[in-house]
């Protein structure tokens, strides 16, 4: 009898471990998140609940199939029902537009983040071959080409990462000497929101954005809005060609992790280059946290590039010429400061 109980304990654990699996496997609730969050449909239910037949009518979706989709996430805790009426739990909530942790710019097809993840679905034969499952899904183009060929695309880009980088600044304000520079040159700065914040706190640098045409374009109108034009400015370029010269700091801000090892080694060399013997290359990546590992499989998915720790940085840099200064953490972000050449 002890062992018919032994050998039932076992068969349970292994159904429940069965469960578990199909729980985190299942693509079903993930994929119908992002169907309604591709529909808006959270942003027509902000002045209450409404009928699968009047969110179909609103969004251009079929009613009927609609409410199967709406009562599976009923299920999943998105939405309740009551009458026929469907309303947004606080969790669902977060799909709206209007909602101020918004994750519809992460999950709808149609934005930038939320398209790329469509090629996760091609991570096996990314794993075979050692090519970025981004082109394998979408026909060998990259990230970056699709957005610089789609504005709308690259906007959503820009909203996404603008957001992330105003938070990020504040704490990076606090992790670092800003107001003793002069000029920093923000590389890869994308619409300027992080250099804006900083030189928002810090009434003494000058700042510059080095990025591509569209990110250039951004940045130039953020500084105009900001009435920062006296002090801020962009310039087009790529960060795998010579830097303008003439700042006292380089900045590279979530850069490196987009790209491999060489790529990043270019990077990190054009920022030495540029900055010359009296001036420093600021690296900002995560820090750590358990969605680290998952941003990681990300960049890998993307662009084959990778999450690296501080160590990682260091031997990066210094295979590009430069010597670490200052290892600064705070709330999930590593700040490294290099110098160019030997440690002083």
């Amino acid at each position: 009898m002890a062992e018919e109980r032994g050998e039932h304990r076992d068969g349970e654990g292994q159904r429940e471990a069965a469960v578990r699996v199909w729980a985190k496997a299942s693509l079903v609730t993930p994929m119908a998140i992002r169907a309604v969050a591709t529909l808006r449909v959270a942003d027509h239910l902000t002045e209450g609940p409404r009928t699968a037949q009047e969110l179909g009518e609103a969004v251009g979706a079929r009613p009927e199939a609609l409410a199967r989709v709406l009562r599976h996430l009923v299920g999943e805790g998105l939405f309740v029902v009551a009458n026929d009426r469907f309303s947004l739990t606080e969790t669902g909530a977060a799909l709206r537009s209007d909602h101020p942790y918004s994750r519809i710019g992460w999950f709808a097809a149609d934005s930038a983040h939320g398209r790329a993840d469509l090629c996760l679905s091609e991570l096996t034969e990314a794993l075979r071959t050692g090519e970025p499952a981004y082109g394998l899904h979408f026909g060998g183009s990259t990230f970056w080409d699709d957005l610089s060929a789609d504005p709308d695309l690259s906007a959503s880009f820009d909203d996404i990462m603008g957001a992330r980088m105003a938070a990020q600044a504040r704490t990076l304000a606090g992790m670092y000497e800003w107001q003793a520079l002069e000029h920093v040159v923000d590389v890869g700065g994308g619409d300027g929101t992080l250099l804006r914040t900083l030189l928002e706190r810090f009434s003494r640098p000058r700042g510059t954005v080095v990025d591509l045409a569209g990110p250039v374009a951004a940045a130039r109108e953020t500084f105009r809005r900001a009435t920062l034009t006296d002090r801020a400015g962009a310039v087009e370029g790529s960060f795998f060609d010579p830097l303008p010269e003439g700042g006292d700091a380089y900045l590279l801000c979530w850069v490196l992790h987009d790209w491999d090892d060489a790529s990043a080694r270019t990077i990190l060399r054009r920022c030495a280059e540029a900055a010359g013997p009296t001036g420093t290359v600021l690296v900002a990546e995560y820090g750590g946290g358990a969605e680290m590992s998952e941003l990681d499989v990300r960049m890998l998915a993307y662009f084959n590039g990778r999450e690296r720790d501080g160590e990682a940085l260091t031997a990066l840099a210094a295979e590009s010429g430069l010597s670490l200064a200052g290892d600064h953490e705070s709330h999930g972000i590593r700040l490294l400061e290099f110098t160019v050449g030997h440690p002083m």
